[in-house]
């Protein structure tokens, strides 16, 4: 038994030069550990080089250099019992659309070598809410319910780790609960989760640890609640009665390198950084421009301002 399902150590991807187009790196010096039972996140922008890590994991493309652990097995010296550790949903629903779902899970179950006797397709289609398609023509489902037999397929051999890559993407309301009710039952019964999406109130919501990788080099990793306190901005909202004549004032006595912006509601919005302005200075400000509080209300940062900050344009 090992600590991290995942371990990936000074991870690389050079695409070399082909066809007129230049040498490009994917990835560059990528180290992660994910721990064994989390729900991971792994977030960045379009050309981050996700992709490119997944299908290394799932046996699809081959580094450059680096290592690769899956649930303690080394993808170079033990790749069959590497790959067996892991499940991938891919973002594209790639389904054959003359297959039944019961055929799909059972032709996957094969290629994995699992036995009759120990196949669960029908039980993973009950699962995911397939259990009266399981013999319909795969093209006759609509696009969550492919999404949910990618899911039943990933899970065919009973991985202790499984891949989502953009699992809800294009997906409803109801259908993305219905996924995730599922997944954390998963997670609940011993699965490492590893996710990207963008959506980032769902990585907050649902991950234990994040990754943020850009330009194919990891910029943080650290427990979801580490990666909201990191940022140093806060926002603070106050309501006068009367306001318009007091703003200006209010926005000339405010400290250094905080900022004021009015609301539509007619509220002022104040931002700060925490470590070199107290909250009672912006008060003090207000108190000086005899701006009326009548009402006060903070607002913290979320994942969406930590992502922005970390994957800012920058020269290559």
């Amino acid at each position: 038994m090992t600590d991290f399902a995942l371990d990936i150590a000074d991870l690389h991807k050079i695409y070399p030069q082909r066809g007129g187009q230049p040498e490009k790196t994917a990835l560059n010096g990528v180290s992660l550990q994910v721990p064994v039972g989390s729900i991971f996140g792994l977030l960045g922008p379009n050309g981050a080089g996700k992709s490119t890590l997944i299908n290394i994991l799932a046996g699809l493309a081959v580094k450059t250099s680096g290592s690769v652990r899956i649930w303690g097995f080394d993808q170079d010296r033990n790749p069959r019992m590497s790959r067996a550790s892991i499940g991938v949903v891919p973002q594209e629903l790639n389904i054959d659309p003359f297959l039944c779902p019961y055929d799909a899970l059972e032709i996957q179950a094969g290629l994995y070598g699992v036995p009759r006797s120990k196949r669960r397709s029908q039980e993973l289609l009950d699962a995911l809410g397939l259990g009266d398609k399981a013999r319909a023509y795969a093209r006759t489902l609509s696009g969550g319910m492919r999404r949910r037999l990618l899911i039943a397929k990933a899970m065919v051999h009973d991985p202790p780790v499984l891949v989502l890559d953009e699992p809800t993407a294009g997906v409803d309301i109801e259908l993305r609960r219905q996924l995730w009710a599922y997944v954390r039952e998963l997670n609940d019964n011993g699965v490492t989760i590893i996710l990207t999406t963008h959506y980032l109130e769902e990585a907050q919501e649902m991950c234990d640890r994040i990754a943020i990788i850009h330009h194919g080099s990891v910029r943080a990793v650290a427990s979801t609640a580490e990666l909201l306190s990191s940022i140093d901005r806060k926002t603070v909202v106050l309501r006068a009665p009367n306001s318009g004549a007091t703003i200006e004032a209010f926005r000339a006595a405010l400290p250094p390198r905080a900022t004021l912006t009015p609301r539509p509601d007619g509220s002022v919005a104040v931002d700060y950084r925490r470590q070199e302005t107290p909250l009672g200075a912006i008060l003090a400000a207000a108190t000086r421009a005899q701006f009326e509080i009548v009402d006060l209300t903070t607002e913290e940062p979320d994942l969406e301002d930590v992502f922005l900050e970390m994957t800012r344009d920058e020269p290559h």
